[in-house]
């Protein structure tokens, strides 16, 4: 298994949206050289300006590199990189590893570790959590799945940009760890918005009320990052709600899968289908409280954004 190093080791990227961005910036100020390709250009503008060259395709990124990286949207998006006619896979060379960082389907991560192995490649799943601003501030937490030579291969790039990092198991495993971290986000998120809306109709100062339930058994992520951006009215996405819906998706189909009735996330799985279905699938996931909003004819802070 390669030595990973600035010095030895060529790096691709491809996807650089919201997440995407700063995780590649981090390996770049790490000092690896870096071929990048996104859809649109422009979305790369930042690390083209920082070093990174352009590729112009996945398959042209796996041709000059030693470790491909890949923070697509979808599971459809993720397929198509990996296997379309100018995919990573059609490029990879013998004895690269591949790590796809999407957050996608279990199946779908034992189906390009097959075929990566089947040409002589290494294939990690290695999901995030942790928002925009984990991945800014290079603290996210990973979950990987894969054999564990390539993923102890991989620590200096992936403690370029998390804090947390952990192999669950073999190939899928780490997009099943994310999934069970979707589904305690979903019910944290509906918390946090129910909470927001009953302190408003309550009439407390709801900035005095987060400063006393974010330091006690309440405190976790969502609240401390997400609750202050509601209260401005800012629902810029960190996560897009589209994103979001597409993940309790593959949760609730696995949980099928596997004979398990998960209520609490249907229910806010279909609260954010209805977020999505009245124009809001690019907003960050704590617009879900304009849902809430509507349902209990409330209004927090500023002027209401759309519902």
């Amino acid at each position: 298994m390669m030595r990973i190093s600035p010095e030895a080791t060529r790096v691709g990227w491809i996807g650089t949206g919201v997440m995407g961005l700063s995780m590649c910036g981090h390996l770049l100020a790490r000092g690896y050289v870096a071929a990048v390709y996104s859809r649109t250009r422009e979305k790369a503008r930042l690390l083209l300006e920082k070093g990174a060259s352009w590729a112009d395709s996945p398959r042209a990124v796996a041709e000059r590199s030693d470790v491909v990286f890949t923070m697509v949207g979808f599971p459809a998006d993720v397929r198509e990189v990996y296997f379309g006619p100018d995919g990573v896979l059609s490029g990879a060379r013998p004895g690269s590893i591949l790590a796809d960082m999407t957050t996608t389907e279990p199946s779908l991560a034992k189906e390009i570790y097959e075929a990566a192995k089947g040409r002589g490649v290494h294939a990690v799943d290695a999901p995030v959590s942790g928002g925009d601003i984990g991945a800014r501030e290079a603290r996210l937490s990973i979950m990987t799945g894969g054999d564990p030579e390539a993923v102890s291969a991989l620590a200096p790039l992936f403690g370029a940009m998390g804090k947390a990092i952990v192999r669950q198991g073999g190939p899928g495993a780490g997009q099943h760890a994310k999934m069970c971290n979707q589904i305690v986000i979903a019910g944290t998120m509906i918390g946090v918005c129910e909470s927001l809306i009953y302190g408003h109709k309550a009439g407390l100062d709801l900035e005095t009320m987060l400063s006393s339930i974010s330091g006690g058994a309440a405190g976790c992520w969502a609240l401390s990052n997400l609750a202050p951006r509601v209260l401005k009215r800012d629902f810029d996405p960190g996560f897009f709600v589209e994103h979001f819906v597409k993940d309790m998706g593959i949760a609730l189909d696995e949980a099928r899968r596997m004979d398990l009735a998960l209520p609490g996330l249907a229910l806010v799985h279909q609260m954010y289908v209805a977020l999505k279905a009245n124009g809001f699938g690019s907003r960050g996931t704590q617009a879900l409280i304009l849902v809430l909003e509507r349902m209990s004819d409330a209004k927090i802070g500023g002027e209401r954004a759309g519902l």
